[in-house]
């Protein structure tokens, strides 16, 4: 696999700090949480133990436990104001404060914890994804159901602004997951059309929405989260097309190199 390059490291408490406002309420990440929860298919599970890696201020598992509160869950979170923050949303679930990049995490008693897992908008922001996968192994049980999407498509001002180093096809995802050793049972994309459309819009607003973001959203950006959040109900959930790119895949058991 090709290097990513190098990049600064990303000060993610800077960055929970100053978009959690927006973050809550961004159409795209209320889309794509719907899509996750679907795709997790917990309602078949019996005792579900839920593990988000990456979990930022915990919206996806606030959304699972609102919808099975019998789940156990944790989140694990590079950022300490990312840890902080979720803790204070959901005290029902665990979230630790996790490097994973640098691969010797010490799962601990959590080894082996999750039944179902996520890794939601992560991927896009680290130079080894699969390194990054195969740390979050050891916090997963043999079969695991994991649960990973990544952006696709162009990307804008904000994206670079925030250290997205690439974004994903759908055979992109593919190809890391199963090099991190997880076999897939799906890779495709999502949302079109209106998702393409917002993150057009995204696009064309280029280095503005950068000040846009931080802090309260404006009137306007209130307005148009608003409205696309009702268009999204009308997007394809599975399209070449889409520029959400998603996969379903397993933990095997044992990993080759």
């Amino acid at each position: 696999m090709a290097s990513f390059g190098k990049v600064l490291p990303d000060d993610w408490d800077r960055h929970w700090e100053r978009y959690q406002d927006s973050a809550v309420t961004n159409p795209a990440q209320g889309y794509r949480r719907r899509l996750i929860v679907a795709e997790l298919d917990l309602a078949h599970a019996r005792e579900p133990r839920v593990l988000d890696i990456g979990s930022g201020l915990g919206d996806l598992l606030i959304d699972v436990h609102a919808e099975f509160p019998q789940a156990k869950m944790v989140g694990l979170e590079l950022s300490r104001a990312g840890v902080d923050i979720a803790t204070r949303r959901l005290p029902q679930a665990q979230f630790l404060q996790c490097d994973l990049i640098a691969g010797n995490a010490d799962p601990g008693n959590l080894r082996g914890f999750g039944t179902h897992a996520v890794c939601s908008e992560v991927l896009e922001h680290v130079d080894d994804p699969v390194g990054l996968l195969r740390s979050a192994r050891a916090y997963m049980a043999d079969g695991c159901r994991l649960v990973v999407t990544v952006p696709g498509g162009p990307r804008s001002a904000y994206d670079r602004h925030i250290g997205h180093r690439r974004h994903f096809s759908a055979a992109d995802l593919q190809a890391v997951l199963e090099e991190a050793g997880f076999q897939v049972e799906i890779a495709t994309g999502a949302g079109f059309p209106f998702f393409n459309l917002y993150r057009l819009l995204v696009i064309l607003r280029g280095q503005r929405l950068v000040e846009d973001a931080a802090g309260k959203p404006s009137a306007l950006l209130t307005y148009v989260s608003a409205a696309f959040r009702g268009l999204f109900a009308l997007n394809l959930p599975r399209s070449s097309l889409g520029w959400q790119t998603v996969a379903v895949a397993r933990k095997i058991s044992r990993l080759r190199y």
